[in-house]
């Protein structure tokens, strides 16, 4: 009996050790089981935050977007107002406008000829002319033509002069007749040719003023026009455009020019 009893030991004692290596190993897959899931637990927080910070940047960009359409939008409403008050004002008809067009392009090719005769004929005049002086006076005579031909151009195809040296130029070629006027106090009025104008609003920073035109019993709102941007409007019976150039914008102030038809112009003047 002694004998068996100290056989059996061993195997008694030799049990524990493989116990302890299965907690070690457990004990080891749980602690890599937590490190998974904690990394995962981070992943995803860090994921939800993303996309939290992308949704609420698509909700500024769609506002963003929301309030420059509803601008567009009002923007083309005024746009599309104004029109409608000018051609149901002035009556405007397609024949009309067409025959504008024509005058345009007829004048523009009337200049064109112009300026090319003028060259022809002081060229001619310089190959006739032996002193250095005549020559001088003669190349200052052209290049002082060319100057007045090649102003810029209104939609009407009429020159736009852009201060008084300029209105006096385009009043020697004797096409038109040319009112100045200054207007310095908001709400201010002033007769200028055959029309009344009254200064509404002045931007000087952006060169931008608004007018308000009394002419034939109709009142013509001009908005947020530009410095040396020709006006053009038709009165009661005319069959060409009037036009108006502001050429100085300040602080409550205007300065700027009525261009009239000759004909026009004339029965202004006689009626005066």
């Amino acid at each position: 009996m002694t004998e068996e009893h100290e056989y059996s030991s061993p195997e008694a004692v030799g049990g524990p050790r493989w116990f302890g290596i299965a907690v070690a190993a457990l004990a080891a897959v749980s602690l890599l089981a937590l490190g998974i899931g904690w990394s995962a637990s981070n992943h995803a927080k860090s994921t939800e935050q993303t996309i939290n910070t992308q949704v609420k940047t698509l909700s500024q960009n769609e506002e963003i977007l929301s309030k420059r359409l509803a601008q567009a939008e009002e923007t083309n409403a005024q746009l599309q107002g104004e029109l409608n008050v000018v051609t149901d004002r002035l009556k405007l008809t397609q024949g009309e406008l067409n025959r504008a067009r024509q005058q345009a392009k007829q004048i523009r090719e009337d200049s064109a000829k112009q300026l090319s005769e003028v060259e022809n004929s002081v060229k001619s005049e310089l190959a006739t002319k032996a002193s250095t002086e005549d020559v001088k006076n003669l190349s200052g005579d052209i290049e002082s033509t060319k100057q007045n031909l090649q102003m810029a151009r209104g939609e009407m195809g009429t020159l736009i002069a852009r201060n008084h040296e300029e209105i006096e130029q385009l009043r020697r070629l004797g096409e038109r007749d040319y009112y100045e006027f200054t207007i310095d106090r908001k709400g201010s009025r002033q007769k200028v040719g055959n029309l009344t104008v009254e200064l509404r609003d002045t931007n000087p920073k952006k060169n931008q003023f608004s007018l308000a035109l009394y002419v034939d019993d109709m009142r013509l709102e001009k908005r947020n026009r530009s410095m040396n941007e020709p006006i053009y409007f038709y009165t009661r019976g005319s069959r060409q455009a009037l036009e108006m150039v502001v050429n100085q914008v300040g602080k409550n102030k205007v300065t700027g020019y009525l261009s009239v038809p000759k004909s026009q112009g004339q029965a202004s003047a006689s009626g005066n």
